[in-house]
């Protein structure tokens, strides 16, 4: 699901149940091959602003990919490759209209795709005043943007990268 209009949010509390009732499914579906499954993005950063759509980092030994594939497409995922980031597999999904608009990408456990979501978010969650940057930053960006996603991101890069950078030797 590729989204065109951009809406971002002050942080919602009842994201957190949100990210609960999906990881409930999932966990149900993929029972032991699941690692864990993990809440990243912005709406699993309490405060932060974002676009209300829940990240999902499932996370799987690498030997069990195939399995998990499987299972997900079994209740209604739809494979859809990397989509060109190294380290994850993504998934689109139908049927799953109980359940916040989601994206859910499923991780090996060595994958440095999930070092770098779980480590970002983890520094905004501790790190209030950068938090507080990249909320006012993506506000801006979709005042800016409203129907343009690529020039949302693309706005709100920079600051991205400035996090990064101050992140230093996390990553």
């Amino acid at each position: 699901m590729r989204i065109k209009d951009v809406i971002v949010l002050p942080y919602k509390e009842e994201w957190k149940q949100d990210f609960i009732n999906i990881k409930k499914e999932i966990v149900e579906a993929l029972g032991k091959l699941a690692i864990a499954v993990e809440h990243v993005g912005s709406t699993s950063v309490e405060g932060l602003a974002a676009k209300p759509i829940i990240d999902i980092d499932v996370v799987v030994k690498l030997d069990n990919m195939q399995k998990v594939i499987r299972a997900l497409e079994c209740i209604g995922y739809i494979h859809e490759g990397n989509l060109g980031i190294e380290g994850r597999e993504a998934f689109a999904y139908e049927g799953k209209e109980h359940l916040q608009t989601h994206h859910l990408y499923v991780c090996p456990e060595d994958s440095e795709e999930l070092k770098r979501h779980l480590i970002f978010r983890d520094y905004l969650r501790t790190h209030q005043d950068v938090r507080e940057k990249y909320g006012s930053i993506k506000l801006e960006a979709a005042k800016l943007y409203p129907d343009d996603i690529d020039k949302y991101i693309d706005y709100k890069s920079p600051v991205i990268e400035e996090i990064y950078e101050s992140m230093d030797g996390q990553l």
